[in-house]
């Protein structure tokens, strides 16, 4: 199963706006047209509950979205069969579990905690990033609070608008 990291980043490498977690105030139509249309084609998707939380996503037929949460419990009311779930699993076991249900692709979009366990476990095999021709100084990055040593190889890359946004695709490097 193929594991794709998907975010969109600063110059300075921000994936929030001084911690505000919402990027759609800040990133570009661009950006925003092309995640939606990678979202309408991905069957499986992994966000953390505050990404969750922030976008308010819908259940929908065409998409099964895990929650990653310490706090499964907690939104219990929020799930659907199939559709939303909410789980505490490590991203090992969430991985394993959804290879042996013969998915072939994963996407995972966020947030920091969740991108830097995938990360931190090896489990990422792309990393596509839409880089904005900004620089707030001071937000989250999507790999936080850990040791990485990952190289990674260009497999693609765009640019979308006159501004310069990037919309760019790297492999992991397994070595």
């Amino acid at each position: 199963m193929k594991t794709i990291l998907i975010f969109v980043s600063t110059l300075d490498g921000k994936v929030t706006k001084w911690g505000e977690p919402n990027v759609r105030l800040w990133s570009s139509h661009q950006d925003q047209d092309y995640y939606k249309k990678v979202w309408s084609v991905s069957k499986l998707i992994v966000m953390g509950s505050k990404t969750f939380n922030t976008d308010k996503f819908s259940p929908s037929s065409d998409h099964q979205i895990i929650v990653m949460t310490s706090q499964p419990e907690k939104y219990k009311s929020l799930a659907i069969p199939g559709q939303i779930e909410f789980t505490n699993e490590t991203p090992i076991e969430l991985t394993t579990r959804f290879i042996n249900k013969g998915h072939q692709q994963m996407l995972v979009i966020g947030g920091t905690h969740v991108a830097t366990s995938f990360l931190k476990a090896q489990l990422i095999d792309e990393i596509w990033l839409t880089i904005e021709p900004k620089i707030f100084g001071v937000g989250d990055n999507f790999a936080t609070g850990a040791k990485l040593d990952i190289d990674l190889r260009q497999i693609q890359s765009e640019k979308v608008n006159d501004q310069g946004t990037l919309i760019t695709k790297y492999a992991v490097l397994r070595h």
